[in-house]
């Protein structure tokens, strides 16, 4: 192949890939880059350099690190080197249209002739890149008659950098290797910050210093207190050589935490050790989170509370004042929402700042003394004190699941107390599938035949099946029990940053205490009613649950008896969300389950809501959201509804929201359609057209995509019917999207877990007008609304017909 092909394929006055170009070699080393490549399907292009050109592979699943998968590898055009540093979008109507990401960069051994490897079919070779490293080689397949693309297998050797689970490699790294940007950064156009020079050595690795917890803040002056972040701690190297990113025991995790590499380069100095925290999620950030941002590569932040040494010179003998000042200064200029932070400082009684973070969801603070120097180790110049109870806890063993495919039950947990491992309970909650089977393979490679845990346990360990204690577990409990075992744990995710040997529960068994309190509202028991789900609300879980009791048969109308889709927030809206479908262990019988045959051709069992008790069963498991299909479950493939999104870009007032909003009804009801509204508690208007069930889920989906592409065509300044975020600049989206068969929105009168808890709300046309904003209305307003007809219950449902598609052709014929 040549860069004939190439060129061919691309116009360069509208492509931002680079021009075609063979170059003669740069240096001993060949190169290799591998970039993932969001086109009409999601792959990995792997390329090797050779001969001044890069031979090119598309991988459709990416590389694999178990030798045991054979990666399809489809050969494609070579390209130019200057590929190898390509970063970014290549226009939708261009070949290879879509988002490119440098996944990895390196070098690559050739281990014989490579000409005559890709003339045989057989190219053995080494890797020296960021992510793949060690032995591979690329197997011709044999091809079929009249096949014109040539296949060929990417495989893994089996060496020290193989592992065992198949797509280990592309779930860990999410990020560029280069820009620490995801996907959806680069389509943005999110640009990575400008590095600076950095010309002082390297600075190495130090003991970092812990705090001690105490069960309050201490008293008197010359404190300085800090939120406490629920992330991993992390030692920030920056210098003559790059960044290096370390956990407080010391291990490299430049990769792990490689989104933040990008902006740490950007930081003014010629090196520093800077002392702080990593997290994920909002305010101080969430473990859980953290544990998916990771895995995802979704944004990383870091806070930066500490100094260790600037252009060489060691800071650690000054006092925290001096150090603090010295770290202002090196950040001043960084962007104050940017990825790198300074950890604010508050001054005063810590009783009062305790109080103030735990009001405001917070977990805790540290306080330090303004006046003392830093030093390696625990001691108690620094404080911890807490609002939340969680903690650290060695996994000491696993009692086996009764339920089919399920890898355990429970992980039993232990700490230790002056050298000797203490039994502290079980935890059998707040695993994923993918932590299940995760876990289990870590477990099955420490497995052991007798007990850790010295002495008699209790009866709930009949049956366990035992490990070296070796790794460490956070788990969130509501209290300890007079013989120092938690109560009601939640798992949040493994701690590789902790060794087994540090992991205390001690002060935790002293300190923690407390009930949130239950009671019944609609018949249906709340646990934990009074903790608060929306800080800057004051809103409890309990509220929340009368919300839904008091609403129950308006919100019934609109989602009862279809396939509805949870947001679960268990400790609140700044904690760990996530969305559920399928319902899970501990589930209330009250909620249905409906046999979906899904994409795959697989069924799935999906939750819907046949009661009020149903509603009130998922608002104990936590549930603030509840989005709803477009169709019931009686008749799933013929929907009842068709739901305009209007989506407004960030800084559009809520006048050009309602704007469009109108008109897209004037534009409906001339095609003979009648339409409602319904403010989302967001930002945006749903317009929402009930239907007769005649018409299946692409005549619906069709009608609505033609609606919204030839609205924002006629008017391409106000709207656009693409989701791109860098299209969608100064318009609203007219996303048509819900009315596809799965999709779900916002059901009618359902909370939203945003600040201040505001409500999905149907309104009537002219009270849309006078609306100042989409997020107005609060469970306060329920009762009075109540009072009066639901405004969705006015239009009358109409067919997708012959008639209405005739008017929608002669409605968009129109000039």
């Amino acid at each position: 192949m040549s860069l004939k092909t190439y060129s061919e394929k691309r116009d360069f006055d509208i492509t931002p890939e680079p021009r075609a170009e063979v170059i003669e070699a740069g240096g001993e080393r060949l190169a290799f880059v591998v970039q993932k490549h969001d086109a009409s399907r999601l792959h990995y292009d792997f390329r090797l350099e050779h001969g001044g050109v890069l031979w090119s592979w598309a991988v459709t699943k990416g590389p694999s690190t178990d030798p045991s998968e054979k990666r399809l590898a489809v050969r494609t055009e070579d390209h130019p080197i200057s590929y190898g540093d390509f970063e970014g979008t290549i226009p939708e109507e261009e070949y290879g249209g879509g988002t490119v990401m440098l996944w990895d960069q390196g070098w690559w051994e050739p281990l014989h002739d490579p000409a005559e490897g890709i003339a045989s079919g057989k190219l053995h070779f080494r890797l020296h890149g960021a992510r793949m490293r060690g032995g591979w080689v690329l197997v011709r397949m044999r091809g079929k008659k009249n096949e014109k693309r040539e296949n060929w297998l990417l495989i893994k050797e089996k060496d020290d950098h193989a592992g065992r689970t198949a797509d280990a490699l592309t779930n860990k790294y999410r990020v560029s290797v280069t820009t620490g940007r995801s996907m959806r950064s680069i389509a943005a156009g999110t640009e990575p910050l400008g590095a600076v020079e950095h010309d002082a050595p390297l600075p190495r690795f130090r003991k970092v210093q812990l705090a001690t917890l105490r069960d309050a803040p201490p008293e008197g002056e010359g404190w300085i207190h800090e939120a406490k972040y629920d992330g991993y701690r992390c030692l920030m190297a920056v210098g003559k050589g790059g960044v290096r990113l370390y956990t407080r025991n010391g291990k490299d995790w430049s990769d792990r935490f490689g989104a933040l590499c990008g902006p740490a380069a950007a930081i003014p100095c010629g090196a520093a050790l800077i002392d702080g925290e990593v997290i994920a999620g909002p305010g101080g950030g969430d473990f859980s989170t953290l544990q998916t941002a990771l895995k995802k590569g979704n944004p990383l932040t870091f806070y930066a509370f500490d100094l260790l040494s600037r252009d060489g010179e060691d800071l650690t003998d000054a006092p925290l004042t001096e150090r603090r000042a010295a770290l202002e200064e090196m950040l001043g200029d960084m962007p104050p929402r940017g990825p790198i932070r300074l950890s604010p400082c508050i001054e005063g009684p810590g009783e009062m700042v305790l109080a103030a973070i735990c009001d405001a969801g917070g977990e805790g603070i540290v306080s330090k003394r303004s006046e003392a120097p830093y030093k390696g180790g625990r001691g108690t110049a620094w404080i911890k004190s807490k609002c939340i109870r969680r903690a650290e806890f060695v996994v000491i063993g696993w009692s086996p699941s009764d339920k089919r495919g399920r890898a355990f039950s429970s992980l039993l947990l232990g700490s230790y107390e002056h050298g000797e491992l203490v039994y502290r309970g079980r935890v059998g909650t707040g695993f994923d599938s993918d932590d299940l089977d995760a876990l289990k393979s870590k477990l099955d490679r420490i497995a052991r035949k007798t007990s850790p845990v010295p002495g008699d346990l209790p009866s709930e360990t009949k049956d366990a099946q035992w490990v070296t204690p070796s790794l460490v577990a956070e788990v969130a409990y509501t209290e300890f029990t007079a013989e120092g075992r938690i109560r009601h744990g939640v798992f949040h995710g493994l701690r590789e940053d902790k060794e087994a040997k540090e992991v205390s529960a001690k002060a935790e068994a002293e300190t923690d205490s407390g009930d949130d309190g239950d009671t019944e509202i609609g018949g249906m028991r709340i646990s934990s009613a009074g903790r608060v789900v929306y800080p800057d609300a004051k809103v409890t879980k309990g509220d929340v649950a009368r919300h839904y009791a008091l609403v129950a048969d308006r919100f019934l109308d609109h989602a009862a008896d279809r396939p509805v889709s949870l947001l679960r927030c268990p400790s609140g809206i700044e904690d760990d969300c996530f969305f559920q479908k399928h319902a899970g262990k501990g589930f209330p019988d009250a909620l249905g389950t409906v046999a979906i045959e899904e994409k795959d051709g697989e069924t799935a069992d999906y939750m819907y809501l046949p009661n009020a008790e149903a509603v009130l069963g998922a608002v104990q498991m936590g549930t603030l959201e509840f989005h709803i299909w477009g169709a019931a479950r009686d008749k799933l493939e013929k929907p009842d509804r068709m739901v305009f999104d209007l989506d407004p870009d960030e800084g559009l007032g809520f006048d050009r929201v309602k704007e469009a909003a109108f008109e897209i009804r004037d534009a409906l009801d001339r095609i003979g359609l009648e339409t409602a509204a319904m403010v989302t508690g967001g930002k945006g208007v749903h317009v929402i057209v009930p239907l007769r069930r005649t018409a299946g889920w692409d005549t619906v989906k069709g009608f609505a995509q033609t609606f919204c592409h030839v609205l924002a065509e006629r008017h391409p300044d106000r709207y656009t019917a693409t989701m791109s975020k860098a299209k969608r600049k100064g318009r609203i989206f007219l996303d048509w999207l819900r009315n596809e068969r799965g999709a779900t929105a916002i059901a009618p009168y359902a909370l939203r877990a945003r600040s201040g808890a505001p409500v999905a709300v149907p309104v009537e046309w002219d009270e849309l007008k006078a609306l100042k904003v989409a997020n107005g209305f609060r469970m306060g307003d329920m009762e009075k609304r109540l009072s009066r007809a639901c405004p969705l219950s006015r239009p009358a449902p109409r067919s997708i017909g012959k008639s209405v598609v005739e008017a929608l052709e002669d409605w968009a014929g129109d000039s």
